[in-house]
């Protein structure tokens, strides 16, 4: 299958490589640009740990100014590639919900997480959940640092515009609700909506694929988990 990712280039890059392994031809069309604040402020604290919802926070805190200070902290990430990001990043101690952010929230209550210290998150300036309010039941205090943002693309590359509109594109990989929004924005810019609908879209959560009735699409499948490889076995089965 010609499977088009719509993921930020770095982490586009990977999945890319598992679906060749796959036998499968990856098209890069990246849907979000993400552009690191590095030099972003970061309080002195103390924080009773670190917590991250993507993998770009790791890789924007990689080359910030006080990452020696931060990675000596228990890092909690929402998913396995966010914490593999972590611990690239130089975080020791990192610890993954395997789910979304109500399962990171969770993760963390269960935990022996001072109380008397807010949590350092991590955080992208567009956030599809409230973690402040998911960690307040566990009486856990939070404090927000954005240390990414993620632009929209406003229409794809000429070249995939074509391909889509030929019947050139087989499926899309889809991992956020806003995500899988902007590639219904840049479908609709492309004029592609009926070749658009005929794909067999690959989606993280039954969240990510909401945005696809806009376009009537005819076949959604949804991961069993949210997770990559729960994805990629869903290729491997259409």
């Amino acid at each position: 299958m010609r499977l088009l990712l719509t993921r930020p280039r770095p982490e586009a890059e990977r999945t890319a490589a598992a679906l060749r392994a796959l036998g499968h031809e990856p098209v890069f069309a990246p849907v979000l640009e993400i552009e690191y604040i590095r030099d972003t402020a970061i309080g002195a604290g103390p924080y009773a740990a670190v917590l991250m919802t993507s993998g770009n926070a790791a890789r924007a805190i990689a080359e910030h100014p006080q990452r020696d200070r931060l990675t000596l902290l228990d890092c909690f990430a929402v998913g396995p590639q966010t914490a593999a990001a972590a611990r690239l990043a130089g975080f020791a101690n990192v610890y993954s919900a395997a789910g979304d952010g109500g399962d990171l929230a969770r993760l963390i209550g269960e935990c022996a997480v001072d109380r008397s210290d807010p949590l350092l998150y991590l955080a992208g300036d567009d956030r599809a959940r409230d973690m402040a309010a998911e960690l307040a039941p566990y009486g856990l205090r939070l404090e927000i640092v954005v240390v990414y943002r993620a632009n929209a693309t406003r229409n794809f590359a000429p070249d995939i515009a074509s391909a889509l509109k030929a019947g050139e594109i087989d499926g899309v990989l889809h991992y956020s609700r806003r995500s899988t929004a902007i590639f219904v924005d840049c479908v609709r810019a492309a004029g592609a909506e009926a070749a658009a609908a005929r794909l067999t879209h690959v989606c993280l959560s039954g969240r990510a694929s909401e945005p696809l009735a806009a376009i009537n699409a005819k076949s959604i499948v949804v991961a069993q988990t949210m997770d990559e490889s729960a994805m990629l076995a869903l290729v491997s089965a259409s």
